[in-house]
């Protein structure tokens, strides 16, 4: 569909920007664009060096190259005569900038169109709920592809009950139907995806006999146990830490890591499979230039029978030979502290689930669970997008959450905790003060002053009052707290205060 969209701009004189959410689907998706269109196709993205960005805007400006697909900072290209934005994949949190600026890629794509008469294309099997809810009231004109590219079905997803697997003894990460389904996929010369979205060993290091856990000096987090260095990490900051034997707090000797992480799922399957090549593919394996593309070069090319990975793998790879997909802690997402938590799971099951069956081959899923009867799970098994957006959408309306209602983040932060909390009161008071002047007193729509849910991070404690604009229009409500944050910001604040503000923040942690 992206292609014909683009054939046709082309026809007329306009050029295309292409946007994916990972730097990683990049050379998949180049090496697709070039089949076709040849050289006039480049890339823009954040890791090009300076003269390397130089070098992609001449080409641009001399009519060299036509289509430009990157990273969300392909948007700001010089093209003289775009025609076309596609954003694939655009429910992706990626497309939200979490540094300043933090802009919207589908809202400065959305600005362009409109000031240029430029055509927008959103694609996605699994669009956001916030976009849906603009499509299905006239916003974007929606269009439903109900069918795979290549007309294969979908692969069916089988639900384990991971609690009975403990009840009937078996205390693995892998059930017996996984078990059972790797060795027939391998057996029949196919390959196999494994799916869990957290790397390193465990989740935390604890001692058994205190409770004593391993935290970050700099964050309010446990570390993260990476058994090959025998270290604690914060994902955070990149503090690490040395695991020592011996409990720090009470001198015992039952330290053990708890939780599992992708280092732990390969070591595991490694002795279930002693004779199976295994390859991980996460943060820790992918640090280093040219090593994604070296993982996904050896999966493709047949040298492993497993890849194991996180999030990456539900962004757009393909793999013909991957004929079972295990989805090993589908409750790792859903049980997140944050209002989208259902949506993402949702998300990243089916696009996770979606990995097998590309080709000619029938694809199967196994989705490990706790929680069998939770909407999200139920819905993303049988591919039903609409029944959960029905679903979430009345939840998301009853709390006043997006798209009902547009909700703005302030985060204060700094290094002296007491000064933190005082300045996220005075900025409150600031607030209220204001309000009032305007007639508004009825201040439900204002969440906090609390501490954040992660409070510390990287030596800076963190506090944040969450505004939503139910009784109060929402330019009024940024007007007031631009005022309050930028023009008045030596009154209400002190020097060492960092304040943050996200408008429709992707996560409220």
């Amino acid at each position: 569909v992206y292609m014909e969209i683009i054939d046709y701009a082309l026809k007329q004189g306009l050029d295309s920007i292409v946007l994916v959410p990972e730097i990683a689907l990049t050379p998949q998706t180049i090496a697709r664009f070039k089949s076709r269109f040849g050289d006039i196709v480049g890339v823009f993205h954040s890791q090009l060096s300076e003269g390397q960005k130089h070098d992609v805007y001449k080409a641009i400006k001399e009519g060299r190259i036509r289509i430009l697909i990157g990273a969300r900072s392909a948007l700001f290209a010089p093209f003289s005569s775009l025609g076309v934005i596609i954003i694939d994949e655009f429910h992706e949190s990626a497309y939200k900038s979490e540094k300043n600026p933090k802009f919207s890629a589908i809202e400065v794509a959305r600005f362009l169109a409109i000031k240029n008469n430029v055509s927008l294309v959103l694609g996605s099997a699994t669009p956001s709920i916030e976009e849906y809810y603009k499509a299905e009231n006239g916003e974007y004109n929606l269009i439903n592809i109900k069918k795979r590219a290549n007309n294969n079905p979908l692969p069916k997803i089988e639900v384990v009950d991971m609690k009975n697997e403990l009840n009937n003894g078996n205390k693995s990460i892998f059930s017996n139907r996984l078990q059972i389904q790797i060795q027939e996929a391998v057996k029949s010369n196919n390959q196999v995806i494994l799916f869990l979205n957290r790397r390193g060993y465990a989740n935390f290091v604890s001692c058994r006999k205190c409770g004593y856990v391993f935290q970050c000096e700099n964050c309010d987090i446990s570390l993260t146990y990476h058994k090959g260095k025998n270290i604690g990490r914060c994902h955070y900051c990149g503090y690490e830490k040395e695991i020592p034997n011996e409990c720090p707090e009470c001198s015992s000797h039952y330290v053990k890591p708890f939780g599992v992480g992708t280092q732990k799922i390969e070591e595991e399957l490694k002795s279930i499979f002693p004779d199976m090549r295994v390859l991980r593919m996460d943060k820790d394996t992918t640090s280093k230039k040219g090593s994604l593309e070296e993982i996904l070069n050896k999966f493709k090319n047949g040298e492993a029978e497993i890849l194991i990975g996180t999030q990456m793998l539900s962004k757009g790879l393909d793999f013909d030979n991957v004929t079972l997909v295990g989805i090993l802690s589908a409750d790792m997402i859903l049980n997140f502290p944050d209002f989208k938590s259902f949506e993402t799971t949702f998300q990243l099951v089916t696009q996770v689930a979606g990995r097998a069956g590309r080709s000619d081959k029938e694809g199967h899923v196994v989705l490990q669970t706790y929680d069998t009867d939770h909407y999200a799970i139920r819905r993303a098994i049988n591919y039903d997008f609409e029944g959960f957006y029905e679903d979430e959408i009345k939840i998301r309306k009853a709390f006043g959450y997006a798209p009902f209602n547009n909700m703005v983040s302030v985060v204060i932060s700094g290094s002296n905790e007491r000064l933190v909390e005082q300045n996220a009161r005075n900025m409150y008071k600031s607030m209220i003060y204001l309000l009032d002047n305007r007639g508004i007193n009825n201040f439900d729509f204002i969440l906090g002053p609390n501490p954040c849910s992660i409070s510390k991070i990287n030596q800076n404690y963190r506090w944040q009052i969450l505004f939503k604009d139910d009784n109060i229009e929402i330019n009024l409500l940024k007007g007031i707290i631009k005022y309050i944050c930028i023009t008045k910001r030596d009154t209400v604040f002190s020097k060492d205060i960092n304040v943050s503000i996200d408008i429709n923040p992707n996560s409220v942690l």
